[in-house]
């Protein structure tokens, strides 16, 4: 069996991740699983619960825009997105920075961004000291997990999983950053006209 946790359990969900384990948390649009960006083990660890080719990259997920700027290239209109939009469903295709390590995103030079989508992720994500990888909770390939019985089944190998809500039941926006014009590779709670508007 999986042990559950609380929300009120942030302490222990974060030794987990700090120990490279692998966690299944509830996020606005879906069940997500994670683990954190500074360890290989913990990004091979997370690669075996999801099954998954490595040519797909994982979306990291940081606390804060702060964390965000430490592995990403941002400049004023990407500040205009992320303070217009996140905390929320979007997700942002940036240029990396330097700092982030090479197996986190293939050596590529582009990395999907999104910022903890509750105070309860936040303070996961600061406690454990890095930005995570956030995958939706399933086998590569899969349909995504909307129960937590659905979770023990796909994702055994899980070394916990946090009770929680999630509310949309929609994967977020995806906005491609890294060019001239900005492009909306998948459309989610967060409209074109939206985006658009903030922009102008």
């Amino acid at each position: 069996m999986i042990k559950i946790y609380k929300q009120t359990e942030i302490d222990e969900l974060a030794e987990i991740l700090k120990n490279d384990g692998v966690i299944s948390v509830p996020t606005d649009t879906v069940y997500g699983v994670c683990a954190r960006i500074s360890s290989i083990k913990a990004y091979n660890n997370l690669m075996s619960v999801k099954n998954r080719p490595s040519n797909k990259l994982f979306p990291i997920m940081c606390a804060n825009e702060e964390q965000l700027k430490s592995i990403a290239i941002v400049d004023k209109r990407i500040e205009k997105l992320i303070h217009a939009f996140m905390p929320g469903p979007i997700t942002l295709i940036l240029r990396k920075n330097n700092n982030l390590p090479e197996y986190a995103n293939n050596g590529r030079e582009t990395i999907a961004v999104r910022l903890a989508t509750s105070k309860v992720l936040e303070e996961l994500i600061i406690k454990t000291g890095c930005p995570v990888f956030m995958s939706s909770a399933n086998q590569s390939g899969e349909p995504t997990c909307t129960s937590i019985e659905e979770i023990e089944k796909s994702c055994p190998k899980l070394d916990g999983i946090m009770e929680g809500e999630v509310l949309f039941n929609e994967a977020s926006t995806i906005v491609d950053c890294t060019s001239e014009k900005i492009n909306i590779l998948r459309c989610g709670p967060i409209s074109e006209e939206q985006i658009d508007n903030v922009l102008k």
